[in-house]
């Protein structure tokens, strides 16, 4: 079965340096993965990872921790290799990041600038959403885009309700595997709207044993029978 890794950094610092291994493990594993960005140096090493692989889907954009990166080099970026980018993000709202109410404008402009250039471009993206659901939740019906991931949904079952009935897809990590109050909220989503995801390199406590996913490459294999949809892997809308 082909699988996909719906979430993760390989253009991190971490993965770099065994970036051929990575790539050849995907290759023997049949893993693609839509490898997401944090700014503008990352989308570049996104991309170039994606030249060396058609197994990495290169998604670029400005996480909300990098809100005060530049926007306009994004966008070019973006627009200069619409041809190659399978997706925008990661992207979205984190007040984690904020100091100022200033500070949070400004993560919601370029939010909004991303989604707005999304819908031109036709392409989904993966949207960060800690502690600001309700917010992104307003903004979605704004924009047409027929991919949008809320990427290790950590919401209640109302706002997971509301997201089926925005048609978003939502992922959730390895932390599913011990998580109780997570597997709740995949037995409450729709089985067409599920993605997994390990959001590398993130590190897990638990059954992982701090271990990143760099070494966790086949973690979305151990989700997967939780999960028992008994449908395909799906696609986040990408024709790759």
């Amino acid at each position: 079965m082909a699988m996909l890794d719906a979430h993760i950094h390989l253009s991190d610092p971490e993965y770099q340096a065994d970036m051929e291994t990575i790539l050849a493990s995907m290759k023997r594993l049949g893993i693609r993965a839509c490898a997401v960005s944090m700014d503008n140096d990352s989308s570049r090493t996104t991309l170039e990872a994606a030249a060396k692989s058609n197994l990495v889907l290169p998604f670029v954009g400005m996480h909300p921790e990098k809100f005060a990166d530049n926007l306009d080099s994004m966008v070019h970026l973006i627009e200069a290799n619409s041809d190659v980018i399978s997706g925008i993000g990661e992207i979205g709202l984190d007040k984690t990041y904020t100091r100022t109410d200033g500070d949070f404008k400004r993560q919601k402009d370029v939010f909004t600038k991303l989604l707005g250039l999304a819908e031109s471009l036709k392409k989904p993206v993966s949207v960060h959403s800690r502690k600001t659901l309700d917010e992104i939740l307003e903004i979605i019906p704004s924009y047409r885009i027929s991919g949008f991931l809320l990427h290790w949904f950590d919401g209640s079952k109302k706002q997971l309700s509301r997201a089926m009935d925005l048609g978003c897809f939502v992922s959730y990590g390895p932390v599913m595997v011990y998580s109780q109050d997570k597997q709740v909220l995949l037995s409450n989503t729709r089985r067409d709207k599920i993605l997994v995801e390990t959001d590398g390199p993130v590190r897990f406590s638990h059954c992982f044993g701090m271990k990143s996913s760099s070494n966790q490459l086949h973690s979305k294999c151990d989700i997967l029978p939780i999960e028992n949809t008994g449908t395909k892997p799906r696609r986040l809308c990408i024709d790759a």
